[in-house]
């Protein structure tokens, strides 16, 4: 597909990408992508590669082209949602690229322009998203209610069911949430964040 047609086809689907993620990634978190010279320390210590479609050389790699195509692939990937940002990479890395940083910059990106990979939507995300509305609510982790949200959102309905009633009987399980008393400076945090993403986004 001719590039000049593809940004054609992102006007119409209301998802447009700017013409380059790398100088995005340089000016909001200050990693600096273009010095990658592809040694392949990174793909080579991540403990994750081997599950990953795009192992974090490639990523950097296929950035690097400022390909708006090759961009978008990246943003679909399952890989940026697989990083454990255990900064393996980052130690190995001749150059001292924070690879963990600009991971977190393309998931959120990712989220932002509705790419999220989808094996990722229904497993990391709706995970990460029941277990923040169980700290928004109570404060706190509340296992049973981050349970039933996460099943919900991923429909993983039957996965570990037999576990439950074992834990349950064990005291790792409380049918009721405990609830921390400043509830209302906790409400503040979670405002200011979505007030910051905002502030991001415009």
């Amino acid at each position: 597909m001719a590039l000049k047609e593809f940004e054609m086809t992102q006007a119409a689907t209301h998802q447009p990408l700017r013409s380059s993620l790398v100088e995005e990634i340089k000016s909001s978190r200050d990693v600096n992508v273009t010095k990658c010279y592809q040694c392949g320390k990174c793909s080579a210590g991540c403990p994750l590669a081997e599950e990953m479609d795009l192992p974090p050389s490639l990523v950097m790699r296929m950035l690097q082209t400022g390909d708006p195509q090759l961009e978008e692939r990246v943003l679909r990937s399952h890989a940026i949602w697989l990083c454990l940002t255990c900064e393996t990479c980052f130690t190995r890395c001749p150059m001292e690229i924070d690879i963990p940083i600009m991971m977190d910059f393309l998931r959120q990106r990712a989220l932002r322009l509705g790419l999220a990979n989808r094996r990722a939507r229904r497993g990391i995300i709706a995970f990460h998203r029941a277990f923040l509305d169980s700290v928004r609510f109570t404060g706190r982790l509340f296992e049973v209610g981050m349970t039933v949200d996460y099943k919900a959102r991923s429909q993983h309905l039957l996965q570990d069911l037999l576990v439950a009633p074992v834990m349950f009987l064990k005291g790792k399980l409380h049918l009721l949430p405990e609830r921390i008393k400043a509830r209302r400076q906790l409400k503040r945090i979670f405002s200011r964040t979505r007030q910051r993403r905002g502030e991001e986004a415009g």
